[in-house]
């Protein structure tokens, strides 16, 4: 299991065991907050602690952070899918570096295709330093 937090430590999250890879969108919010995701589904494979302040981006999507220190912890899903469940994403950037250092790192264009683009053999140790 991996556990994530803000700096403040106010925010927490849980991702049951590994996530098989690490999502970098391009987006116009994710390239600003310069996160990581990890995607699964809420109150499943994903458990979140804490108060949080929402960004609620068009009618689809939200991004939730720690109305103390600003981290950004994650994304969610407005809608829920035709069998009750919502996405959701949590940051892996909140996880200590060594945890997570293996993770491939999947590329989404959200900013023009909306594709998955291909894996270029980096992982999240690549980006760390």
């Amino acid at each position: 299991m991996l556990e994530g937090s803000c700096h403040c430590g106010a925010v927490r999250w849980t991702f049951a065991g590994m996530p098989e890879s690490a999502t970098a969108c391009n987006c116009t919010v994710c390239r600003r907050y310069g996160v990581l995701w990890a995607y699964d589904y809420e109150g499943e494979g994903i458990h979140v602690t804490g108060p949080t302040k929402a960004y609620v981006r068009g009618e689809a999507t939200s991004f939730h952070f720690c109305p103390e220190c600003g981290c950004v912890a994650y994304w969610r899903a407005l809608a829920v899918s035709e069998g009750g469940r919502r996405r959701i994403a949590v940051n892996l950037r909140l996880t200590e570096p060594d945890a997570v250092a293996p993770i491939p790192i999947d590329h989404f264009d959200g900013l023009v295709s909306f594709d998955d683009l291909a894996r270029d053999g980096r992982c999240i140790r690549d980006l760390w330093f």
